[in-house]
């Protein structure tokens, strides 16, 4: 019984280990708290939380509802004949307390990720992609696209501050994907 139980153990702690060697990074990495339930790039779309769970507030803010959406963003990504890769809008701003939605659309020829975060935070999980540019996403505050695709996150920018959107494949913020997000104070 005990070889069994050490068995079993074993195959889940190295399952775990594959699982994130394969780059899987649901539970983030750095990051301020995640929501207890996330839903995110497998359908191309984060949602907000309509479903009763509470969601933990990172620095930008939160998963919002959709029943409290003041505004849509329309969000493209894109790449230029001289070789930049680009969001349209290039910057954004928002006031504490705004729920948005976000709605993001890939018009370039190549796979590029919308990621909102602080610079530090984006800037870890960039060094993190470089070293796992395969990794799937499964976080609220991101959406990953294939050309042609479109996407959406409903968010609500809890807290003021500057804060930023980047596209985190690597080489993609090199080339231009990357701009501020302000969020207004009191």
């Amino acid at each position: 019984m005990r070889t069994l139980f050490l068995t079993t153990t074993t195959a889940i702690a190295l399952s775990a280990t594959m699982a994130l060697a394969s780059g899987n990074h649901a539970g983030g990495h750095g990051h301020a708290p995640k929501q207890e339930e996330t839903h995110g790039h497998s359908d191309g779309h984060a949602h907000g939380h309509d479903d009763g769970h509470m969601a933990e507030m990172m620095a930008v803010g939160m998963p919002g509802e959709h029943g409290m959406i003041s505004r849509t963003v329309d969000i493209r990504m894109f790449e230029t004949g001289g070789g930049n890769m680009l969001f349209e809008p290039a910057e954004m701003h928002f006031m504490p307390g705004e729920t948005v939605r976000l709605r993001i659309r890939n018009d370039g020829e190549f796979d590029h990720e919308f990621v909102m975060d602080t610079v530090e935070n984006n800037e870890k999980h960039r060094e993190l992609m470089q070293k796992f540019p395969e990794m799937e996403h499964d976080d609220p505050n991101a959406v990953r696209l294939a050309p042609g695709e479109t996407g959406e996150i409903v968010w609500t920018f809890a807290n003021p501050g500057a804060f930023q959107f980047a596209c985190l494949i690597p080489g993609h913020m090199e080339l231009g994907m990357h701009g501020p997000i302000g969020v207004a104070g009191n």
